[in-house]
């Protein structure tokens, strides 16, 4: 999944947990909170792939074996300190990262590039990029895994702007503007 879908997902699943709890649409911090998380991955991991330390851009910052302590001490610092809203939505912004990277190599067949999630216990062969799902009958135009991004990405954008653009303001004040 590309990288800024991986936010609108983030801010999704986030928004989906604050309406079933009763509310209306994030607060500030929280928003925040969950984008940051949903970023951390890629965050973490492309720059390590990038200057060579690790072949695949899907390591550490993508493995459950780091994913779950970190979420899991995420959220005792935030409950420590009367914060823990902040570190359930780091923790659903965090772990939707992760689990939608699965979706992809499983309806492709591709199981072998789900090596990440125990990386490194399991190794990570190198991404093969985007997937095909099928064909438009008639049209003979290949859907692919982007199509799908494209419609989550635009959804997520949706919902931010409609509840306000919640986590704006607070980046606002702090450069200034």
């Amino acid at each position: 999944m590309q990288p800024v879908v991986h936010l609108a997902v983030g801010y999704l699943c986030y928004a989906g947990y604050v309406r079933w709890r009763g509310g209306t649409s994030p607060g500030e911090g929280p928003a925040l909170a969950a984008v940051f998380g949903a970023a951390l991955p890629d965050l973490i991991d492309k720059p390590i792939w990038f200057v060579g330390v690790v072949d695949v851009g899907r390591t550490i910052g993508h493995s459950l074996l780091f994913a779950v302590p970190l979420v899991v001490l995420a959220w005792a610092v935030a409950r420590s300190r009367g914060r823990e809203l902040l570190g359930v939505a780091f923790a659903i912004g965090y772990l939707s990262h992760v689990a939608t990277d699965v979706p992809w190599h499983v309806l492709s067949g591709d199981y072998h590039e789900l090596g990440f999630l125990l990386w490194p216990i399991t190794p990570m062969p190198e991404y093969t990029g985007t997937k095909p799902l099928g064909t438009v009958p008639g049209l003979e135009v290949t859907v692919t895994t982007l199509w799908l991004e494209a419609v989550i990405l635009v959804a997520g954008v949706g919902l931010w702007w409609r509840h306000g653009r919640p986590g704006l303001e607070p980046i606002r004040r702090r450069v200034g503007r």
